[in-house]
């Protein structure tokens, strides 16, 4: 049975644990938890900087948001149902053959794209307050995700040391995976928020599910490419890291930054 965390002190054990088996299991499902520990970090630490403008509400934000990974995470071990995005998610984590960035991204993507909407949009109900008091700390929570998803991206050149390769593909428009924005993630996020907050209770499974299978699209995207793009993941890959458990320790080992209320990226 999954019990939720809490507070964000019990989130941040949950990651650790989950890192901690991805490293026994050889398990690339470690990759995006390393990365999501390391912004929880921040955000706790940002919270008791008093960077948010509320934070005792950013940390509530915080553990709705991470009990909706740490679920699908639990739903996917034991091999129960969940989200559409969360399973695409975890099953290509199976996958040798997928990057480490493109495993990263797909964490991110569902994380944000789908969890990110419904625990904001639930917490300002559940507290009864206009959704827009919310939206300044919202979006300093994004900046902190948006720097460690950009830093552990330069970071993967030790693990990855092709990966500049896709760089020569920033032009190809119809690539998902070079286009990929963590700040176009965090505006539909926030539209997904404001749609949620103006349903009606019996509507929101509806619209939860049907953005669950837009996400999942835009998962499979992530993923699967085509002609020139495809043959140079092919070539990234061939150079990458294999072993999980050393791809885990390098991307522990990135250095902590710290951020302030508009910090540009």
């Amino acid at each position: 049975m999954f019990i939720p965390a809490t507070s964000i002190d019990e989130v941040i054990t949950s990651l650790e644990n989950i890192i901690t088996r991805s490293i026994q299991t050889k398990t690339r499902a470690g990759y995006f938890a390393t990365l999501y520990l390391s912004v929880t970090q921040s955000i706790k630490e940002g919270i008791d900087k008093g960077l948010f403008q509320n934070g005792a509400r950013m940390e509530k934000l915080d553990v709705v948001f991470a009990n909706r990974y740490l679920q699908a995470y639990h739903q996917w071990e034991n091999k129960e149902t969940l989200s559409a995005c969360w399973q695409y998610a975890f099953r290509e984590t199976e996958k040798s053959s997928v990057l480490i960035i493109q495993h990263l991204m797909l964490g991110i993507s569902a994380h944000i794209n789908l969890d990110l909407g419904i625990a904001t949009a639930q917490i300002q109900a559940g507290r009864n307050e206009p959704l827009k008091n919310i939206r300044d700390d919202f979006y300093t929570i994004n900046t902190i995700i948006s720097s460690y998803t950009y830093k552990t991206i330069n970071d993967l050149n030790k693990v990855s040391p092709l990966l500049s390769l896709m760089g020569l593909h920033a032009s190809n428009s119809s690539s998902v995976l070079i286009q990929f924005s963590t700040e176009n993630a965090r505006d539909g996020a926030w539209c997904f928020a404001e749609e949620l907050y103006d349903k009606a209770e019996a509507d929101l499974a509806a619209a939860i599910q049907e953005r669950d299978q837009n996400i999942l699209r835009l998962g499979k995207s992530i993923v699967k490419q085509q002609g020139l793009l495809a043959f140079t993941i092919w070539m990234i890959h061939v150079f990458e890291w294999k072993n999980p458990q050393e791809i885990i320790a390098a991307l522990s080992a990135n250095k902590k930054q710290h951020f302030t209320v508009g910090q540009n990226l």
